[in-house]
Parts: C-alpha cells; structure tokens; sequence
C-alpha cells in the first residue's frame, strides 16, 4: 500500500513538471522578454540592445526587448510586476521605477519592494546641466548669477516635478539659491528640442540622451550630477565641485516579476556581470552615455536598491516634495 502511494505520489510529481531547480538548470529552453518602460531609441533601450545581443548568442535563445512607455514608468513596471515569475520575463527597469516613484505617489499599480526580485545592477546613469551650444552661458556660475539677477524669469527645463529630472532641478535650485523657473516637458525629447530652439535657458537631463547631441556640437555640458567627473567627459566639471556633496545619478538594474526562481536570478546575474566586464561592450554603453557598473551579487544588487530608497527619501524630505 506505502508502495502504492509513494509511486502514484511521483506519478503526480511528474505530471506537474520538474522540480524549480530542474527547470532553472535547462533555463533557457524559449525566447527571453525584457519589458522596459521607455521608447525605442531611449538611452535605456539602447543599453539594453546592447546587453540583449551579448546575451543572447552565450544563451542561444531570442531576448525579446518589449517597450511599454508612458505613465512616468508605470506601464512599464506594472506589466512587468504582473508577469509570470518563471524566469522568462524581466524588468530593465531605472530609479524612477524602483525608487522615486514611490516617493513621488500616494498609490502606484505596481509596488517596487515587494513586486520584484533584484537581480542586478547594470550601469550608472548621471545626469547633465545643458544649455543651447550658442547660448553665452559658458558655466555653473554663468548660470547661477543670470538666473539670480533675474529671479522667476531664468529657466530651467526638465521632466517635471514628480520625475528624476525634476527632482534634480529642484535640488539644485535650492542648494544654489538661483531661484530659476523649473519649466516641465513630457520628454528628454520635447525638451531638448526646445532648449535648441531657444525656447528654454538651460535643462536637466540624463546624459544618456543628450550625449549624441553634445557631441554633434549642438549642447554644451555645464556640469554632470555625478559627485565626480566622468571618463570620457574629463573636460566637464562636476556639479560637486559647485555644491559639495551633490550626487544624483540614476542607474539601470535588471530585476524579474516575484516568484522567479532564485537559481535563474543567480544564472542571468553571472552572465550578466561577465557581459558587462567586457571591455567592448562598456565602451559601447559608454558612448551612448551611462558607466558600467559590473559586479554586484543578487544580495549586493537588493542592498543597493534599499539603500538607494533611504537616500532619496531624504533628498524627498529636503527639497519638500510630498506624494500625490
């Protein structure tokens, strides 16, 4: 009789498939889906097409990159947090996503903590000062004393009040006192294009983006948000070097909807870790605008987000901004 149901019990297991560490070991055996929450062409779209291509040839499987823009990522991340945890679907996702929005809205489709599983972290992404490459406003300071000497009529684009961009703008108008008209666009796009207009003074945006146009000479750099200067960028100094202290760069990190099987989070963070160890494709991602950041563990990457959180809840406390 124990015979009996012990055989019919493994009959049933076998019937329901293979046990998680199984399935982790023939991982993957189907095409791979990356959600993001930007456009086709954005910095992070492009740094993920350029992760995806090493990827998948060591995996020889399809990584299938899905766009989901729109809602200041909630789109995005709201998909991703919906899908299935079978290790076939993950969230490159930003700080705004995992971070800030929680910071920024009383309620969110999506909860950052406990909707996902870290997997890794993929690149810092720091942030620049710009202005129109014509424009006479040459420095920080250049920058800061036209806006002081006509306060509320200098301004200073960005995403929005309840974005990173707009996070930043918000900070460094009240470190520096410059008292610049915070001036919100719905896109790093829409607003770059205004501030070659002439239409803006000056704007806030990730480096990723705006870097093709400062190199086609159509931008300065004044400044970045990282707390040091930048390889690659050694001639732009760094808005630390103004305000002590200064550090607001986003960064890029790959995590997977709930319930993924730890043994495939640990499988795409090693794989993912030697691709960007690469030097080829660290220059690649370079060019387009955010630094490597190659390494972090699957415990280290979950440290680093609850940290990242404490942090921007007291740069959220300092510049006053409360969630709507």
């Amino acid at each position: 009789m124990q015979r009996r149901q012990l055989m019919q019990a493994m009959a049933a297991g076998a019937l329901a498939g293979p046990a998680p560490g199984v399935r982790a070991q023939s991982w993957p055996d189907r095409p791979v889906k990356w959600l993001l929450s930007q456009p086709p062409g954005s910095g992070p779209d492009n740094v993920a097409r350029v992760l995806a291509d090493r990827l998948q040839r060591s995996w020889g499987q399809a990584i299938v990159i899905d766009n989901k823009p729109g809602g200041q990522n909630t789109i995005g991340a709201q998909a991703a947090a919906r899908a299935p945890g079978d290790g076939y679907t993950f969230y490159f996702a930003t700080t705004a996503a995992l971070v800030t929005n929680a910071l920024l809205f009383k309620s969110l489709p999506y909860d950052p903590a406990r909707d996902f599983t870290p997997v890794a972290l993929v690149a810092h992404s720091p942030f620049a000062l710009l202005v129109e490459a014509a424009s006479p406003i040459r420095s920080v300071d250049d920058l800061i004393a036209r806006s002081k000497a006509a306060p509320g009529r200098f301004s200073l684009g960005n995403e929005g009040p309840r974005t990173f961009s707009g996070m930043i703008a918000r900070l460094s108008n009240a470190r520096t006192q410059a008292g610049a008209n915070l001036v919100p666009y719905a896109s790093v796009g829409v607003g770059t294009q205004d501030l070659i207009g002439g239409h803006v003074d000056a704007m806030f945006a990730d480096l990723a983006s705006a870097a093709q146009l400062a190199r086609q000479g159509r931008l300065r750099v004044l400044a970045t948000t990282s707390p040091g200067r930048l390889a690659g960028w050694e001639g732009v100094p760094a808005l630390a070097e103004k305000l002590p202290g200064f550090d607001m760069v986003g960064w890029f990190a790959l995590v997977a909807p709930k319930g993924t099987p730890a043994a495939v989070a640990e499988r795409v963070n090693r794989d993912l870790n030697a691709v960007l160890r690469d030097k080829d494709v660290a220059e690649r991602i370079a060019a387009i605008g955010p630094l490597v950041s190659a390494g972090l563990s699957v415990a280290d990457t979950s440290a680093f987000l609850r940290a990242e959180f404490e942090r921007w809840t007291a740069i959220a406390q300092e510049i006053g901004v409360l969630p709507e």
